[in-house]
């Protein structure tokens, strides 16, 4: 469960915002400190095109929060050198009319506490047993989430918000997901790390009572190189999807993708974001050839 240490906590202070010039559209980086994780990092506020017009001052946004945002929008920030090209991809969606305008979030992941932050459960393969990930709702939902609503005009209730993330960034947005209920209401799993601590979420899904209105849920199937694994990741996402649809969630509200020879890749991940985006946010929910 979250960590009960924290009810009281306030929204972080952060320092000026700083202008990112190599990106697409109006990509805005906030030095963020954190009072849950002691520790600081960068949010990317990516704004859709005409926020700061004024025919739109009085205009509300849903806001879509993905994890290791340094991967997102630069590939000059990215770890592997290539980028999900949100930025790219979500201005193109909103001028075509695939999805409204939106607000993205990169909440940029801290490098060497990144393992830690986004396990919320002990493992032994790999050896982890002091994760922080229990942590991680509550530094979402007590200071990422009022920060960007005090600074950016977002629409509220979870219809307006989403959550995502690939492999362990995934991970920690299902855990979320489950123990926050009512928190967000679209959520987006690449290549999500199921195998962590003994697969103990996909064990604890299924008491989940109530999920995300939407969820957008992918693998590869060449994500690791080793065929026994590979299989492996496959099964456990269809596991999930099982789950899931035995939960109530129909093709309208689940999206599962089995993408062939994909593999755990920001490539991958950037390909399948146009399905990814417009399916969680679009009205009604479009296929994206």
């Amino acid at each position: 469960m979250e960590d009960t240490q924290t009810t009281e906590t306030r929204p972080a202070e952060t320092a000026p915002v700083i202008r990112a010039s190599s990106a697409t559209g109006d990509l805005r980086l906030h030095e963020f400190a954190s009072r849950i994780f002691h520790n600081t990092r960068f949010l990317r506020v990516w704004l859709p095109p005409g926020y700061d017009d004024a025919e739109n001052s009085a205009q509300r946004y849903p806001v879509l929060y993905l994890n290791d945002g340094q991967n997102l929008f630069e590939s000059a920030t990215s770890f592997t050198g290539v980028e999900w090209q949100v930025d790219e991809t979500a201005d193109r969606l909103i001028r075509g009319g695939v999805v409204p305008p939106m607000i993205i979030v990169g909440i940029d992941n801290t490098a060497k506490d990144r393992v830690r932050e986004y396990m919320p459960h002990r493992s032994l393969h790999p050896m982890m047993l002091r994760v922080q990930g229990t942590r991680y709702p509550s530094f979402l939902a007590k200071e990422v989430m009022p920060f960007i609503g005090n600074t950016y005009r977002v629409a509220r209730g979870p219809e307006n918000t989403g959550l995502g993330g690939s492999s362990l960034g995934a991970l920690i947005a299902l855990y979320t997901a489950e123990v926050r209920p009512g928190l967000v209401g679209r959520l987006l799993l690449e290549s999500p790390s199921l195998w962590a601590s003994n697969r103990h979420l996909i064990r604890h899904s299924r008491n989940v009572k109530r999920w995300p209105e939407r969820i957008f849920l992918a693998i590869g199937t060449a994500e690791t190189g080793r065929e026994d694994k590979d299989q492996s990741a496959v099964d456990d996402v269809r596991e999930l999807a099982g789950i899931l649809h035995r939960a109530g969630l129909d093709e309208d509200r689940l999206r599962l993708v089995i993408d062939p020879d994909a593999s755990h890749h920001e490539s991958a991940w950037a390909r399948r974001f146009p399905e990814a985006l417009g399916f969680l946010f679009g009205q009604p929910a479009p296929l994206i050839s």
